[in-house]
């Protein structure tokens, strides 16, 4: 666990059939998470790596409180008027598509077994050495995975243009959660992007 990434990508996709009709310098950032913090670090970051290209960012947060819940979302209709209202051409979601949780075990000392380790055959060698690791029962711990998804849909059309997913395996924090994730997530479209164009 310790040499894997705490992010990565699965996969991605570019939709080459659509035909950009103009330049996009502005964005709208939603992270469509119900939780209010996670989706606060979240959008701060999104609009840190956007703006260091220059893109002008407008988050959702500053125009739909922290209300993303199943029993009341905000009205799909309101926010694609806000997002046209303030003039951005893109949109930029990122959202928690599943959630696993699997529990397993972690042996004590004793895994460290070698037939005949430093006892030579004789119970009184055995019983001194493995004595100090009889009660060293392990323990079990819960590793929390997380999938989520990147978006980016153009406005005017509503059309997808491009989308990635990652799996991220038990994040450190919140905060490093989100920063990590979102920088993932940014440079791959950027690169993907690059790589449309240069065909």
């Amino acid at each position: 666990m310790g040499c894997t990434p705490a992010n990565r990508i699965t996969s991605s996709w570019i939709n080459k059939n659509h035909t950009q009709e103009k330049k996009y310098n502005k964005i709208f950032i939603a992270a469509l998470v119900t939780n209010p913090h996670v989706r606060t670090h979240i959008e701060e970051e999104m609009r840190n790596n956007i703006s260091m290209k220059g893109i002008t960012v407008e988050s959702s947060l500053d125009y739909f409180p922290p209300k993303f819940t199943k029993n009341k979302p905000p009205e799909v209709d309101s926010m694609i008027d806000k997002i046209k209202e303030l003039d951005c051409g893109l949109i930029f979601t990122i959202s928690m598509i599943e959630k696993q949780s699997e529990t397993r075990y972690i042996p004590g000392s004793n895994s460290l077994y070698g037939p005949y380790r430093g006892y030579d055959l004789r119970f009184r060698g055995f019983y001194s050495y493995w004595y100090p690791y009889m009660y060293d029962q392990g323990n079990y711990v819960t590793d929390k995975t997380y999938f989520m998804e990147g978006n980016i849909f153009e406005t005017s059309s509503e059309t997808l243009l491009w989308s990635v997913q990652t799996e991220t395996i038990n994040p450190a924090s919140v905060e490093k959660f989100s920063k990590e994730l979102v920088a993932l997530m940014w440079e791959r479209a950027l690169m993907d992007v690059k790589e449309i164009k240069s065909n």
